[in-house]
Parts: C-alpha cells; sequence; structure tokens
C-alpha cells in the first residue's frame, strides 16, 4: 500500500502550500469533539451510496449524510437526494467554522469511516454546484487518519496531513482544479472517525 507520510500521530509533510490549505490542529477541544463525535454517530441519518465504477455497480466504503438549507433540494454527489433539515448541533458548529473560514456555507456533508477498512480514493471536489474555486472547511473528530494529496500532472509531487480528532482543515485557491486527495485504508486498527465538509452550493 502507498504510504505518503512517516510522522506518527499528528502533523503535516513540510511545504503543505498555504494558497490551498489551511490546518488549524485544534479547533474544537477534546470534550467537544468526543461529544459531537458520539452524537452525531448515534443521531445521523447514515446512508451507503452506491456509485458506477466502470462496468459494475460498487457499495462505497462509507457511511455519509448530507445536510443544507432548505432552498437546496439538488446536489450531484448526493445521488439527487433532498437534504437533511440542519440540527442544532450541526448549526453551531457551522456558525464557528464560519467566523474562521470568513465564509458562509450552505451545506455539510457527513462521512462516517467506521475503521480501517472506510475510505474515499482519490478524487476532486470539482462538481459544477460548488463552483470553480470553492472553499471547502473539513472538521474531523475521532479517528486521526492521513489525508493524502497530489498533483493531478505531477503525482511526484504530493503532501499529507494528519488530520487530528478536533481539527479544521480549509481548501481553497486551485485546490480542486489542481489535484486530488484521498483518505486511504489502513492496515493497521483504526477506530471510528467523521468528517465533516461544510461546502456552498452555487
Amino acid at each position: 500500500m502507498e504510504q505518503l507520510s512517516f510522522f506518527k500521530e499528528a502533523g503535516q509533510t513540510p511545504g503543505l502550500p498555504a494558497e490551498l490549505l489551511e490546518y488549524h490542529p485544534a479547533f474544537c477541544d477534546e470534550q467537544q469533539s468526543h461529544y459531537l463525535l458520539e452524537k452525531l454517530i448515534a443521531d445521523t441519518p447514515w446512508t451507503q451510496k452506491i456509485v458506477q465504477m466502470y462496468d459494475k455497480q460498487v457499495i462505497t466504503p462509507r457511511l455519509t449524510a448530507w445536510y443544507a438549507d432548505p432552498a437546496i433540494q439538488d446536489y450531484t454527489s448526493m445521488l439527487r437526494s433532498a437534504p437533511n433539515p440542519w440540527t442544532t448541533d450541526l448549526l453551531m458548529l457551522k456558525e464557528n467554522v464560519e467566523q474562521l473560514a470568513g465564509i458562509t456555507f450552505n451545506s455539510v456533508l457527513l462521512n462516517y469511516y467506521r475503521d480501517g477498512n472506510d475510505s474515499v480514493a482519490w478524487h476532486s471536489d470539482n462538481e459544477k454546484a460548488l463552483g470553480t474555486h470553492p472553499v471547502i472547511a473539513s472538521v474531523s473528530f475521532g479517528q486521526v487518519r492521513s489525508f493524502d494529496i497530489r498533483n493531478k500532472l505531477d503525482h511526484s509531487r504530493k503532501y499529507a496531513i494528519k488530520l487530528e480528532s478536533g481539527s479544521l482543515m480549509i481548501m481553497k485557491g486551485n485546490l480542486q482544479q489542481d489535484w486530488e486527495h484521498r483518505i486511504a485504508k489502513s492496515v493497521k486498527p483504526m477506530k471510528p472517525r467523521l468528517n465533516l465538509t461544510f461546502r456552498v452550493v452555487v
């Protein structure tokens, strides 16, 4: 299995482009992170997507849920499903994220990685519904996982961030146009992890 990083439980590879990514490791404190991890896992109406891969349909190796403002009724990544209404906890977290990101978000995608077998393959969040240079704020709770990015044209240009529980990562600039990212499977035992990506659907 390809490994992009070699640090233990936290940190990032050197030279991470500041114009593409901001990383805030202690956005939420330990108590709040634990509360939101447990509460969201228990209360979220999780679904598992089926996607077309070449000539067959496959089940995505993670659970997802989408929340958004009532005016938003369609989003390609959610298989054209209607969004869930905001909860009190998600609205509170959204407001805190917006203060740091300097942008008002109208939706959030939740990803639940149950163990090391759950993952997301190399991709870019470049759907038309997000605009040409989207700002996406990513909050993580639970198990530390490696967020790997690589340049689409030159795979030797690659970086990684160990996303700690309670951390906030802001993706911006040309990241979605020129780079792709993933959360790889792990052969090591992994505890549950939640990731919430706040987005603006245009």
